[in-house]
């Protein structure tokens, strides 16, 4: 090679290094999730991924997604574990897990996504237009769709003056009990709050139930009881109970009625929570957000098989009947 080719050569070299290397090497993101429910985290997978892949960030290329489920006990446990694989961000399913991320990190972002928690309440947040801390995203409010909930299975059946309430646990739901408490106490209800951890409590939390001699039942929401919609469906068709469910889709799985958010329209939100974190937004300034779409459902074949008549007033506001 002549010295002159040989200058030439090293002069462009020493100028685009680094130009090189960035169009060649992308950054590996890591995305961990954490959920009390292996449905929510599926629903990740087939939702929030292809969402992320449209904007250039996509599993197989440039992005790791560490997905983990687990109990209440198992939860803290499995934040650690998730905050010390160093992600770059975290999206959390659940109230519970969000207070288990938060306790293993002051600093990982954490998107919520899909909180039946008040994060503010709970503390996860200053406010909701300045969270101020790692954490933002899609809030519920399901302590107060919870107490809507009980207000729209009341005028469903409004005969009903005993309805049961079922809950994971006592201290998960207590702010729920406590909203829906004050609508009962405006509605002249009372209610009989059951408790129930999982699929082995369910058919102790229906005898209890009876026991109690409800007319009806409202199934908080909670990630294990959307997954175990069609078990709690039947058991509570079978103790006669007309029931109210957390989602609409719930009712087309055998639930009476069905009040929601639009699950779809949240997993896409909180998409662009995470995508804007992986770009360096801070959480501490993205304002958290709650449900923008509702819908009603009322599974025509349950209210057949309960013998459940249905008022007009009621019938005018679902927005899907199911046969």
């Amino acid at each position: 090679m002549k010295r002159r080719d040989f200058i030439t050569l090293l002069g462009a070299a020493a100028t685009c290094p680094i130009a090189a290397w960035a169009q060649t090497t992308e950054k590996i993101y890591r995305l961990g999730a954490l959920s009390p429910a292996t449905a929510q985290l599926d629903s990740i997978r087939s939702i929030v991924l292809p969402d992320l892949a449209k904007a250039g960030i996509a599993e197989g290329r440039n992005l790791i997604l560490d997905a983990r489920a687990g109990s209440m006990e198992q939860l803290p446990g499995l934040a650690r574990d998730l905050i010390a694989s160093n992600p770059d961000a975290v999206m959390a399913v659940s109230g519970a897990a969000i207070g288990a991320l938060k306790a293993a990190s002051k600093t990982v972002p954490i998107v919520m996504s899909m909180s039946d928690y008040d994060p503010v309440a709970a503390g996860f947040a200053e406010s909701f237009a300045r969270p101020g801390g790692n954490i933002t995203g899609i809030a519920m409010f399901a302590t107060v769709l919870d107490a809507k909930r009980l207000q729209l299975l009341h005028e469903a059946l409004p005969a009903a003056r005993r309805i049961a309430v079922l809950a994971v646990s006592e201290r998960r739901h207590e702010m729920t009990l406590a909203a829906m408490a004050v609508t009962a106490s405006a509605e002249d209800i009372e209610l009989a709050p059951v408790y129930a951890e999982g699929p082995a409590s369910y058919p102790r939390a229906f005898t209890a139930m009876r026991a109690s001699a409800a007319q009806a039942l409202v199934i908080v929401a909670a990630p294990e009881f959307n997954r175990d919609a069609e078990i709690l469906a039947a058991l509570a068709t079978d103790a006669g109970l007309p029931t109210m469910c957390e989602w609409g889709q719930m009712a087309a799985r055998g639930c009476l009625l069905g009040y929601g958010p639009v699950a779809l329209d949240l997993w896409w939100r909180a998409a662009e929570y995470v995508l804007r974190v992986l770009r360096g937004a801070a959480p501490a300034t993205l304002p958290i957000e709650g449900p923008a779409h509702f819908e009603f459902a009322l599974n025509l074949k349950t209210a057949k098989q309960l013998a459940v008549t249905i008022p007009t007033s009621v019938l005018l506001r679902v927005d899907q009947l199911i046969e």
